[in-house]
């Protein structure tokens, strides 16, 4: 099987807000001399691994993530005493992290300092050790405490995008898959949308203002995505398990075709799917091709220019420095692409093939 697999994909959004910055308007970077539109990796990922798509295509094989572990042991053992429960919560949670610190005034609620990935066997593992504190009415031992953590955890989303167990870094994972941040692959700017609501009991006969006004920052445009993924790697973190392992893969690339940043999706509803794909399988250094785009594209025709300058840098670094894959497969639902004008092994197709391709032997 190849090492890595590659995933460049143009997907285009009408006005919207998909990921807002500190002020609540849509993210942005500057890149080739224009300020562009951006969407960050961790809005990405997160939309992914938390859509329905992902969580039935992996069957249970998906983690939480969570800062709470510690307040529901609590609630879990609650009737064995609050001294009882309060101690195994702080000791349990403390197998995953630091407890957060809290004044005399504040509610304690086990919290840990940061977000911890946990496997589903991870918390199962935590809710049987406090269902039989409760039963026992009992704190942990030094030894329950150690078999938390183990085994390396099978979820999914845990072996692609990795975690940080600061508490136990033997416990470690290192990310299989790397998700650059989304840029248009034009000049764009935000806009300010001004509006105003009515309210419904109000006649009109004395006051005609607006019940409420507002402003809310928007831009569109086609945004260009760059996805590694070390499947040796992903193997390794799922203890071996191949079939997972392409389980995997098949979710994660589903959903970045399909699933959208949900942001203010109410607002404009944004949903859209991606309108060209090109995946690159081998075991070949990985390369994003997001240098396609330090020239805007402009212009009339931004869709089917964008795909011409993403082949032609694909090909430009195949002549440079080698082919940059052994095999190539290209997903199009862009209606003015003909064929792919990239030379080599290189077949297209639907979203079915694709995930051949993806799990298929070289």
């Amino acid at each position: 099987m190849s090492h890595f697999i590659q995933l460049h994909l143009l997907t285009a959004y009408p006005p919207s807000n998909l990921n807002r910055d500190d002020l609540g308007r849509p993210k942005t970077a500057f890149m080739g001399g224009a300020r562009r539109l951006r969407v960050s990796s961790q809005s990405l990922k997160r939309n992914w691994r938390t859509s329905a798509l992902f969580e039935e295509a992996v069957d249970g094989y998906r983690g939480t993530r969570t800062k709470r572990l510690g307040k529901q042991v609590y609630d879990r053992m609650s009737d064995a005493g609050e001294k009882i429960a309060g101690a195994s919560a702080e000791k349990i949670a403390s197998v995953f992290g630091k407890l957060r610190k809290v004044d005399k005034n504040e509610k304690h609620e086990y919290e840990i300092e940061q977000l911890v990935h946990v496997g589903p066997e991870e918390l199962a593992a935590v809710e049987r050790l406090a269902d039989t504190l409760r039963a026992e009415k009992r704190e942990p031992t030094d030894q329950e405490l150690k078999e938390l953590l183990e085994q390396r955890p099978t979820a999914v989303d845990v072996a692609l995008f990795g975690r940080m167990l600061a508490a136990a870094p033997s416990y470690n994972v290192e990310a299989a898959c790397q998700v650059a941040h989304a840029i248009t692959v034009h000049a764009a700017e935000v806009e300010d949308d001004y509006f105003t609501a009515v309210d419904d009991l109000n006649s009109g006969n004395e006051d005609r203002g607006a019940a409420h006004i507002g402003e809310a920052g928007f831009a569109a445009g086609l945004f260009y995505l760059y996805v590694c993924i070390d499947r040796d790697l992903l193997v390794e973190n799922l203890q071996g398990k191949e079939e997972l392992a392409d389980h995997a893969i098949a979710a994660l690339v589903e959903s970045a075709v399909k699933i959208s940043p949900k942001g203010k999706q109410n607002s404009f509803g944004s949903r859209a799917h991606a309108s060209y794909l090109l995946a690159e399988k081998g075991d070949q250094q990985p390369r994003s091709l997001s240098a396609a785009f330090l020239q805007p594209v402009n212009g009339e025709g931004q869709a089917i220019k964008a795909i011409e300058k993403l082949e032609k840098q694909a090909q430009a670094f195949d002549d440079a420095y080698g082919p940059g894959a052994d095999r190539r497969f290209i997903l199009s639902a862009t209606p003015e692409y003909e064929k792919p004008a990239l030379k080599g092994n290189t077949s297209t197709g639907n979203l079915q093939d694709l995930q051949s391709f993806l799990k298929g032997d070289d």
